[in-house]
């Protein structure tokens, strides 16, 4: 980058339009229900989601100098828990243990639960830590 954008900045853009695509998709699920093809566009909103999420998480921590011992979803999970970053970490491994099983399963049942605990868990999680990081930004321009 040429500029003196933190990193974290530009890939919180990212996971903000994701976030609001997933919750636009969620409040049309409430509102009308979902086709078996809207309900896969959930699911792809979901993975994409909670991968930008976790890559913003980690951007955000190296950018708070916080070294990761390890560069994987979980590690990133973990610190940014005892980091503060989310106050839910089970539900985010959880969210990811849904990512990851959606990926490799169309297994119609589990599209329903997994569609399930997205309304009930993760877009909360979410949206907790869309707000936390854009506080954040708002607080100091992104310029800690």
């Amino acid at each position: 980058m040429m500029d003196n954008t933190p990193r974290w900045l530009y890939r919180f853009d990212n996971f903000q339009r994701a976030y609001v695509l997933l919750k636009e998709a969620m409040q049309q699920a409430a509102e009308s229900g979902l086709n078996q093809l809207e309900k896969e566009g959930v699911i792809q909103r979901f993975e994409y989601g909670i991968e930008l999420a976790w890559k913003t998480m980690k951007d955000y921590l190296e950018y708070q100098n916080i070294v990761l011992s390890q560069v994987t979803p979980r590690a990133v999970i973990r610190e940014a828990f005892s980091a503060k970053l989310i106050n839910d970490g089970q539900t985010w491994m959880d969210a990811l243990d849904a990512r990851n099983k959606m990926s490799h399963t169309y297994d119609m049942a589990q599209f329903e639960r997994v569609i399930e605990d997205i309304g009930d868990q993760y877009l909360p999680a979410m949206e907790a830590l869309y707000l936390t990081l854009l506080s954040y930004r708002q607080k100091n321009g992104g310029h800690e």
